[in-house]
């Protein structure tokens, strides 16, 4: 099943409810351990994480440049580094952001470990169309949100290549559109900083297996290479649910003296099967069952980026990029055709009304659904970064300009089927085109033609006062152009079944400034206070744009039908909090943030299985940060907690078919506070780590994470009443514990050994109330208008191991 779309309280009470005893008194027990050894050690080592925080110094923009000093920034900027990534067990970058960074958490929609929902403060990065994105990602300075939907597709950033990545807080203008809650930018390996030869193996349970090779160099003539190749393969922990990733990443590089000029090369094919949601009752009976299936995406990508850099004095540096990436997308998705539940379809009637193309979409209980999308994007981007003095303050600035265009085709069609016993679908020769002689005949079918640009010029200067205060301001303006053109119905007389249907032809224009303002504190630098206020904005997408008339809903990503105007997505941010060293081995830190959104684009159900995007008003996302990381010895200490209250801040009708008490048009009603599904109350996470002499280290990491509602709950006051409605409507909370180990066994032989999910907790990261279309035991019911409650299950308890050999 697919379906797209302050008051701080004490810890203690915050984290009662998401901990079971058993989990709680491991991470007593580690945590006492730790702490009892830190204060024991009599020769304490630093490690470059407890740093003092002025030696970390930041770029400021998706491109590299001269930087400001982590204290002197005026936000809580998180960073991890390849070592990080390695220890930390992950099979992708998602992943570690889970496992590692505060204030993240993820939504598996689709099950998939490849295709995740990353959220930061309540803020997205999808891989699905149709979920409201609100967060930028970078490579290498290359925008990596796709035109088509922002989405970003993270199976296609090659985990090998990563050198490091850095989160950026808030709505920072100066990462351009998308940026509502914060940036990510990943850095890749050179030859020059990462040479040698390594192979890697990696095998697990269900059949997961990896091979990689890394190679890097550099001579004496200033050339430096690397590259390196990934294949993965994976059968699923669910039924019929295999995954195939193949990357490659190369970079050849020059240096001489100030000139720095990198050209890489980046290409992944994938196949991923996500079958995402299922039945809370036939997830009670059999954890590893899928809804209906198949669910599989294909992406293939390929990517040339020419960095460079040039600086012309000790204090101004010029740098900038030209990229070019074409990305294809396949997808095939086998779903239940929610129309016929109650209307006693059976396969025989099926196969008798496709041949006549009666009402097959009345008859047939299953409806699969195609799509491909090709995107080209390609775009340059420069600045001149400068420091030195003003009025005779130490002065540091950036200004550039960039320009992106991105030309994409969507193509799709439905096809109806009727489901087997084990909710396979088996196809019949009829297709949703709306020319079925029945009354509820529908067109499924898109061909659309879409460009979008975007110019922007951008600019920001951090002035020190004195050696204690520095005021950064920063502002950036963006223009976009988006052309949408429909092959099908390019014209607004066109019409289906005799209904006036709306042309997704459209031509739009979004222009906006956006500025920022903070100020930072350091008085000493083991101690320093921030805060600041940004804004940033986000362009409708062609998708949103697509499906956005109400008379029409779409069957996301199955249809699109007119495009009334929508307006961009503002969000306006508040940062403020302290941070430092203490005792010369724990960097601390904690702080406040508040998110508010204007002209949200959420998509509203019609009914179950379709819905359009409209501007939601206000949202807003508030929240307290804490944090502490350090290392002592032979022990490595770290512990994230935030407490956020994501809720809607505008009254709203919206569609919910299943919700209890939906009124008889489907309806419910969100009030301002009401909280956005999904988007948990608290979030805690620790890390312990040891090492036992030069060769052995083990660590554990924990991940915990309170309820939150489902979608479909939007107005948080759903009730089952055990006959028409089943389920809570409510994502429990988890507490994930993960163990990671290495054992150095020679000077070039690396072993890893890995367990996720420790204690196999069941668990669930997303759910959404539909359809009850299947008893307990997993056969077909025909009892029409019950809803209940679906979960994305949690993987269970897996075992990993790897051999890394150097040369």
């Amino acid at each position: 099943m697919r379906q797209s779309v302050h008051r701080p309280i004490a810890a203690q009470a915050a984290l009662r409810p998401l901990l079971q005893p058993r989990a709680v008194s491991v991470a007593a027990g580690l945590l006492c351990l730790a702490m009892q050894a830190h204060a024991q050690s009599e020769a304490p080592v630093l490690v470059a994480r407890a740093e003092l925080p002025s030696v970390s110094v930041i770029s400021t923009t998706p491109l590299p440049g001269i930087g400001l000093a982590r204290n002197v920034f005026p936000a809580p900027v998180q960073s991890a580094s390849l070592r990080d990534l390695a220890d930390s067990g992950a099979a992708d970058l998602s992943e570690f952001l889970n496992r590692r960074l505060g204030s993240v958490h993820v939504n598996e929609v689709q099950a998939n470990p490849f295709m995740m929902d990353v959220n930061y403060r309540g803020y997205t990065a999808s891989p699905l169309l149709g979920t409201p994105q609100g967060l930028s990602v970078y490579v290498d300075g290359v925008r990596q949100n796709q035109a088509f939907g922002d989405v970003v597709l993270w199976d296609l950033i090659p985990k090998a290549a990563i050198a490091g990545v850095t989160l950026m807080p808030g709505a920072n203008p100066l990462f351009g559109l998308n940026t509502l809650g914060g940036a990510l930018s990943i850095d890749t390996k050179d030859g020059r900083r990462h040479a040698g030869t390594a192979i890697e193996l990696s095998a697990g349970q269900h059949g997961r297996a990896s091979l990689g090779l890394e190679h890097g160099g550099a001579n004496d003539k200033g050339l430096d290479w690397f590259v390196a190749g990934t294949t993965y393969r994976d059968s699923g922990w669910r039924d019929d649910s295999p995954s195939r990733i193949g990357q490659f990443f190369g970079k050849v590089g020059w240096r001489d003296g100030a000139t720095d000029v990198k050209l890489s090369l980046a290409h992944a094919d994938t196949d991923l099967t996500g079958n995402g949601l299922q039945q809370r009752e036939l997830l009670a009976a059999d954890r590893s069952s899928v809804f209906t299936k198949p669910d599989q995406t294909q992406n293939r990508a390929t990517q040339l980026n020419l960095q460079l850099k040039h600086a012309l004095s000790d204090q101004v540096m010029l740098s900038g990029n030209a990229y070019w990436r074409q990305t294809r997308t396949r997808t095939f998705n086998g779903d239940l055709n929610e129309e016929v539940i109650g209307e006693g379809p059976s396969p025989a009637a099926c196969v008798d009304e496709a041949a006549i193309n009666g009402e097959p979409n009345e008859a047939c209980s299953g409806i699969a659904t195609r799509t491909r999308t090709s995107q080209r994007n390609m775009g340059l981007q420069g600045q001149i970064s400068m420091q030195g003095h003003l009025m005779g303050l130490r002065n540091q600035g950036v200004l550039g300009a960039a320009f992106d265009s991105s030309r994409l085709n969507f193509t799709q069609g439905s096809q109806f089927g009727y489901l087997n016993d084990d909710r396979s679908l088996t196809l019949v020769n009829a297709f949703a085109d709306g020319t079925q002689d029945s009354s509820e005949a529908f067109d499924a079918r898109v061909r659309l033609k879409g460009r979008v640009t975007t110019w922007s010029l951008f600019g920001s200067d951090t002035l020190s006062l004195n050696e204690q205060w520095h005021v950064t301001a920063s502002g950036r303006f963006n223009d976009t152009r988006l052309k949408n053109a429909d092959q099908l119905y390019p014209y607004n007389n066109a019409t289906t079944q005799g209904e006036l249907r709306g042309t997704l032809d459209g031509n739009h224009r979004f222009r906006r400034f956006n500025p920022a303002l903070g100020v930072s504190f350091t008085p000493s630098p083991a101690f320093s206070a921030y805060a600041g206020y940004a804004e940033s904005s986000r362009a409708p997408t062609s998708v949103e744009l697509g499906c956005a008339d109400p008379e029409f809903g779409c069957r996301l990503p199955n249809s699109m039908a007119g495009d009334p105007p929508l307006k961009q997505v503002v969000s306006h941010t508040w940062e403020m909090g302290v941070r430092g060293l203490l005792d010369g081995r724990w960097n601390w830190n904690l702080g406040t943030f508040l998110g508010d959104n204007t002209d949200d684009i959420l998509f509203v159900a019609n009914n179950a299985s379709t819905g359009y995007f409209k501007n939601f008003g206000r949202t807003r996302r508030q929240g307290v940060e804490a944090g502490v990381q350090g290392r002592d010895g032979a022990w490595t200490l770290g512990m994230n907690l935030t407490w956020m209250k994501a809720t809607y801040q505008t009254r709203e009708v919206v569609g919910s078919e299943y919700h209890s008490g939906a009124d008889a048009d489907n309806g419910i009603v969100v009030n301002p506070g009401d909280r956005i599904p999904q988007i948990p109350s608290q979030i805690l996470k620790a890390q312990v780590a040891y090492d036992l002499g030069s060769q052995w280290r083990v660590g554990l990491d924990m991940q915990a994470v309170s309820g939150s509602p489902v979608r479909g709950n939007e107005d948080n006051r759903h009730q089952a009443n055990g006959i028409t409605t089943f389920g809570s409507g409510r994502n429990p909370g988890y507490a994930v514990f993960n163990f990671n180990g290495r054992y150095q066994a020679t000077k070039n032989v690396t072993i890893r050994l890995g367990v996720s999910n420790l204690f196999d907790r069941d668990y669930a990261t997303a759910g959404q109330l539909g359809a009850r279309a299947f008893a307990a035991n997993g056969t077909y019911t025909d009892a029409g208008g019950i809803g209940t409650t679906f979960y994305s299950p949690g993987a269970p308890r897996t075992v990993w191991a790897t051999l890394r050999w150097s040369m």
